[in-house]
């Protein structure tokens, strides 16, 4: 108990000192202590994006999250739900799946060959004693939500109310019928930085300039029509494209929540896909769009996602802490379930972009950290119009980190 009311002061008094629009104390980074606050605080209670329900479309079907300690399996049952589990064997506390994803009618541990069907409950354990109950060894499960595609957990006994974002966000994503897609390619790196770094370095477009060429081929540096750095050029295209969208009951209009997230359609600057030369990078429109031209969806959640849909495919990014100065970033790229590679879409095209981008943002991310490491570290100011962005999500995290610290007493 005394342990915990030092470190519960500790937070407390280390939370209280940040300045609201100034960067964090060094320690936020690198201290393994806070990463491990920041493990129970956030990412063991938060609403997380796992993956793409399109991964496990037939029974059977299952990947696996590691978020930090917690190991969880999310699966496909003979039913068509979607169930999560944590992927820790109740006999003995072995892990079940070992790989990332795999099909299986059962999950049986590689252990002892203890058996559970597609709901968790055990259906085997071999030699034990008569009077062994079964029914109250079943595995422990994990709360999930499948958003349009989009498939949420949280590891919280009592998780926030997932109600609020789940019914804002779908009518911008129904029309994409992205759980009906299919991923084409996936990639995961290692940056060499911290979670919140990677975040920080999402939520603003002050780098783009000289940090990302080829995504400036699409988008506009600065999107927003009352911004006098926005360019005059693509003002009245915004105004077409919304009014487009409005007569095709496309939804389009941003909406920001307090809790973390937000969600809008964003007309391109040129073009229409995230490619090269903007055109789209499959023949096949998505789902039931009117055309390829409707923009780009971009939802985020925090802690750990960003995503694009866009007419002709679309973008997940999922973010998950593996220390404190190294995060894993999965990206997958999903296109038409019928899209056949080679015919209806070049691999190469579809990704080279954001290929290009996610390098250029490894980078950005470990010279950031490398530069906070430094003795030399001194907390540094936000701009106001520029990282906005990154002034809300630290404010987010802050939030949420203040919100913890009763539960270290």
């Amino acid at each position: 108990m005394k342990n915990n009311m030092i470190r519960r002061e500790r937070l407390e008094k280390l939370l209280d000192s940040q300045v609201l629009g100034e960067t964090l104390d060094q320690e936020f980074y690198t201290d393994d202590e806070l990463f491990q606050l920041e493990m129970s605080a956030i990412w063991h209670r938060e609403w997380l994006f796992a993956g793409m329900s399109c991964e496990i479309k037939t029974a059977g079907s299952w990947f696996k999250v590691d978020i930090g300690a917690a190991s969880v399996v999310i699966m496909r049952g003979r039913d068509g739900g979607i169930r999560a589990f944590h992927n820790t064997c109740r006999h003995r506390g072995s892990r079940i799946c070992v790989g990332e994803k795999g099909k299986s009618r059962n999950l049986v541990c590689p252990y002892h060959q203890w058996t559970y069907d597609d709901t968790g409950e055990l259906i085997f354990a071999r030699e034990m004693p008569e009077d062994f109950d079964k029914s109250s060894n079943s595995l422990e499960k994990v709360h999930v939500r499948e958003l349009e595609g989009y498939i949420f957990i949280s590891l919280s006994d009592n998780p926030a109310p997932f109600e609020e974002f789940s019914s804002v966000v779908a009518p911008y994503l129904a029309p994409h019928e992205l759980s009906d897609a299919k991923v084409a390619y996936e990639m995961t790196i290692i940056e060499e930085a911290n979670w919140k770094l990677v975040i920080e370095n999402n939520r603003e477009c002050y780098h783009c300039r000289s940090g990302h060429p080829e995504l400036l081929n699409t988008i506009a540096e600065v999107e927003d029509v009352n911004d006098p750095d926005c360019p005059p050029e693509y003002i009245p295209k915004v105004a077409a494209d919304q009014k487009r969208w409005d007569s095709q009951g496309l939804a389009h209009k941003l909406h920001v929540n307090l809790e973390g997230w937000q969600i809008v359609r964003v007309p391109m600057y040129r073009g229409i896909s995230f490619t090269m030369d903007g055109q789209p990078a499959s023949k096949r429109v998505m789902g039931r769009l009117p055309d390829f031209d409707v923009g780009s969806v971009r939802i985020m959640h925090f802690p750990n996602t960003w995503n694009h849909a866009l007419g002709d495919h679309a973008i997940s990014f999922r973010v998950l802490p593996l220390g404190p100065q190294k995060t894993a970033v999965t990206t997958k790229w999903l296109v038409h379930k019928d899209a056949v590679e080679g015919v209806d879409y070049d691999i190469d095209n579809l990704l080279k972009v954001w290929l290009a981008t996610n390098d250029q943002d490894k980078t950005l991310a470990e010279n950031n950290q490398l530069g906070i490491n430094s003795p030399a570290y001194r907390k540094g100011k936000y701009s106001s119009s520029a990282e906005y962005g990154v002034v809300a999500f630290i404010k987010w995290y802050l939030d949420a980190m203040k919100r913890s610290t009763a539960d270290l007493g």
